[in-house]
């Protein structure tokens, strides 16, 4: 009874799932009666290095006993260092740290527009977002959201947001107008079904902005920090970006979000223009460095791609022995959507209760976002589990 309560004590704004987990290790959760449960959500591409790795865990305990918090009124080497890694890693110039992968999105599309005003001396504020994207849930990041459902109930939204349809060079070329001074994006909408853009329409984005004297958002929330097999989504694509947000993987499951920005970009912000309290604590780096050198000095990006390789492999297999059920596999490394036929929510709860955990991307797309260190043995399993859960009615 007395858990019940405490839940009631919670706003309703989450439809959990019947599960409470207390631990983790790797790839694998308990929850409080001591069932086991292969994690193939990563806390939603989070815990990609797995649940409390190692390097992570020893350099949180160092700085616990170090120093938390000291506010950004004084100089910070952790985020020095971080931002040294991020920029060196990017290709980009400069860094801000925040706490979260909304406010990574909030901190893009402030530079944006100050970029356009005060940079530029244009008056120029309006930002071009897709149909089906994902950017948050303040204000500004779910009007920027091509999904309604994010947005019933929270009228007025701010203004100057206009989403067309993805991977649709017309719609594009036809929103640009003298108000634009930035376009945001995916490179994979994760929450939007798993979509990928096309190389070309990438191309063409930065031509455009290029072209108008635009700049390109990159929101790699969820692709960066190695989802893909490489650092950010956009290194597949051959362009740079303006600017990027970052967040989920950047921490191993510890809240930190980051905006990384081109020289030229970074110009926009100036003491005074935003900041945080919390972002870019002391502890927030440690587990940013830590991630970061355990992913590159464990060389797990080359592990991303041969796992991805294999998983993509086995859902394929699955679609081919499942014609009828299974529409398409899509997606780029370790974030891969599989459509169905049939609702998602079913097979999600048959796969749970056989110890598997998956996430939806929509009605009907299965998402799976195992970590960077799943085996050929986790991938097999969760495939016969999740052929399972599609197969029964």
């Amino acid at each position: 009874m007395e858990a019940t309560e405490k839940t009631f004590r919670l706003m309703n704004n989450y439809s959990r799932w019947p599960v409470r987990l207390v631990r983790g290790q790797g790839n694998t959760v308990w929850d409080e009666a001591g069932k086991s449960y292969l994690d193939f959500t990563s806390g939603i591409a989070v815990a990609s290095l797995g649940h409390v790795p190692p390097r992570v865990t020893k350099r949180l305990h160092e700085q616990v006993d170090t120093l938390w918090h000291t506010s950004n009124l004084f100089e910070h080497p952790l985020q020095e260092q971080a931002a040294d890694a991020l920029t060196r890693l990017s290709g980009l110039d400069r860094a801000f740290f925040c706490n979260s992968g909304a406010e990574a999105n909030e901190g893009a599309i402030k530079i944006a527009r100050r970029f356009a005003q005060k940079v530029k001396g244009t008056e120029r504020y309006e930002i071009i977002t897709f149909q089906q994207s994902f950017h948050g849930r303040t204000l500004a990041t779910l009007t920027a959201t091509g999904q309604d459902k994010v947005k019933d109930g929270f009228a007025p939204l701010p203004t100057g947001f206009k989403t067309i349809p993805y991977n649709d060079s017309e719609a594009l070329r036809a929103a640009i107008s003298d108000k634009t001074c930035g376009i945001l994006l995916e490179l994979v909408q994760g929450e939007g079904g798993v979509h990928a853009a096309d190389p070309e329409w990438v191309k063409e984005i930065r031509q455009l902005c290029d072209q108008h004297g635009l700049l390109m958002l990159v929101d790699e929330v969820q692709t960066g920090i190695g989802r893909t097999g490489e650092w950010f989504a956009f290194l597949h694509y051959g362009i740079k970006p303006d600017v990027v947000s970052l967040a989920k993987a950047l921490g191993s499951g510890f809240p930190v979000g980051a905006v990384l920005a081109t020289e030229q970009a970074a110009e926009a912000f100036a003491p005074g223009t935003h900041g945080t309290t919390f972002g870019g604590n002391p502890l927030a780096m440690a587990a940013a460095l830590a991630t970061l050198e355990t992913i590159e000095q464990e060389n797990l990006l080359a592990r991303v791609r041969e796992k991805s390789g294999e998983l993509e492999k086995r859902l394929k297999q699955l679609q081919q022995q499942l014609p009828e059920q299974v529409v398409s596999v899509r997606g780029k490394g370790l974030l891969l959507g599989v459509e169905l036929t049939r609702p998602a929510a079913d097979v999600i709860a048959y796969a749970r209760d056989k110890g598997l955990l998956i996430l939806s991307a929509g009605p009907q797309v299965i998402r799976l976002l195992p970590s960077f260190i799943t085996t050929e043995e986790e991938i097999a399993h969760a495939c016969e589990v999740l052929a399972e859960a599609i197969q029964h009615q």
